[in-house]
Formats: structure tokens, C-alpha cells, sequence
């Protein structure tokens, strides 16, 4: 990446190492069948704001296109993400691609906020 900045990936997570923390950013899935869900981001504030997010959800998004994965946005950055870039929503799981994302986005800020996310 540009930004000197690598998206590493586990069966569980995709995630990004910074050099100023021990921290990491990080975004959780699962995939069961033909479906990859997006389960939950998170960024370390110092960093929010830079695009870490985007990174780790189009890298989460190359994956799944490789596999041949409908994608289940679940946390609200996912949400959110596919809210500003339409374009990509033809790799969302069939029942969410004309679905009224700003609401689900509107639900799963409320759910996490509920969890103290």
C-alpha cells in the first residue's frame, strides 16, 4: 500500500500493524458457505479518520471477489462502507443489495452502542 501500510489476514482477521503502537486495527469476519460476514471494525483513535477502515474492507473485499463470496455487512463501518461506494454493492449478498442500508446502518450503530462499541 502507499501508505507503507500492510492489510495481513488470519482465518478470522483481516488487520493492520502500526510502528507507534502495539495496537492494530481491525476488521473480524466469518465465512460460512458462500457468504463472508463482516462482523466488526475497529481502529485505534489515533488513527481513525485516515481511511484504515476502507483499507481493511477492500481488502476483505478482494478476498471474498477471489473466492467467489456474497458479502453480509453486519458492524456499521461495513454498512457505511457500502453506502458510499454503491458501485460495489453487486458483491453483497443478493437480499442486500437493493436492501435500505442507511437504515441497517442506522440499527447496527444502535446495537453497538448497546454493547459499548
Amino acid at each position: 500500500m502507499g501508505n507503507g501500510l500492510e492489510v495481513k489476514m488470519t482465518r478470522r482477521l483481516f488487520y493492520i500493524s502500526f510502528p507507534d503502537t502495539s495496537e492494530k486495527a481491525f476488521l473480524r469476519y466469518r465465512v460460512e458457505g458462500d457468504r463472508m460476514y463482516l462482523e466488526a471494525t475497529y481502529t485505534p483513535p489515533q488513527h481513525r479518520g485516515k481511511g484504515i477502515g476502507r483499507l481493511l474492507v477492500e481488502a476483505a473485499l478482494k478476498y471474498a471477489e477471489e473466492k467467489g463470496l456474497k458479502i453480509v455487512p453486519i458492524c456499521s463501518y461495513a454498512i457505511y462502507y457500502f453506502i458510499k461506494h454503491p458501485e460495489k454493492r453487486t458483491l453483497l449478498a443478493e437480499e442486500y443489495q437493493n436492501a435500505n442500508l442507511e437504515e441497517l446502518f442506522r440499527k447496527a450503530l444502535e446495537e453497538e452502542k448497546k454493547r459499548g462499541h
